[in-house]
């Protein structure tokens, strides 16, 4: 599961309930996605994925309060703490992710709506890792495939940054999940560590090649 509260961005990883969480303070995020698919269910022409940029900030606040709504013991911050803080604040966070290669942000956008987010972190101590974070869909695209998209997107922002290697960490029974990113070329790494908020929960680490098509990371 990844997230972003404040300045430092997170994931979760949990497709039953929809978006992504992870963690704050100066430890990286490691949690994924949300609203995650569980394959292709039509023949939906996917929307294009781009990274975001300056002029996005007040759509992608729209689609951060509706993940938070909508999947709110995915992510660390409360729709209400997002919703208080000072637009200004949020538009520099997403200029910051605008560009560079350390933190980015990929959307998907229908008829000017944003329906797909999902980003990427350098993980301190681990040069050659982006962490996932954020990923949500809205309700109608999931199971449409873009996941796969938006995910190839972060990749793709990893490998060029010199990254060659995807991370995120999912809630140990969330199996659902598991198999989602399985389908995507995650693979369980055997590790295992505490969840940042839950202490009762632990959550399992998943990697994968940052590129799409090859073949994913083994443990060991």
């Amino acid at each position: 599961m990844t997230d972003v509260p404040a300045p430092t961005p997170q994931t979760t990883a949990d497709p039953d309930s929809g978006p992504a969480a992870g963690r704050s303070g100066t430890a990286p995020p490691h949690r994924a996605g949300g609203a995650i698919d569980s394959g292709p269910r039509g023949s939906l022409d996917l929307p294009p994925v781009r990274r975001v940029r300056p002029a996005d900030a007040a759509r992608v606040r729209a689609i951060r309060l509706e993940m938070l709504a909508d999947s709110p013991l995915a992510f660390l911050e409360t729709v209400a703490d997002a919703a208080a803080r000072p637009h200004a604040e949020f538009a520099a966070r997403i200029a910051g992710m605008s560009t560079g290669p350390r933190m980015a942000a990929f959307v998907a956008e229908v008829d000017g709506r944003i329906v797909g987010h999902a980003g990427g972190q350098v993980v301190p101590g681990d040069p050659g890792a982006t962490v996932v974070f954020a990923v949500y869909l809205t309700p109608a695209w999931r199971g449409s495939g873009l996941l796969a998209t938006l995910v190839d997107a972060v990749g793709a922002w990893s490998a060029a940054a010199g990254r060659p290697e995807l991370l995120l960490e999912v809630v140990v029974g969330n199996n659902r999940a598991v198999r989602a990113y399985e389908r995507l070329g995650f693979v369980d790494t055997g590790v295992r560590v505490a969840h940042p908020v839950l202490p009762t929960l632990r959550e399992l680490q998943m990697r994968r090649t940052a590129r799409s098509g090859a073949a994913p990371a083994r443990p060991g």
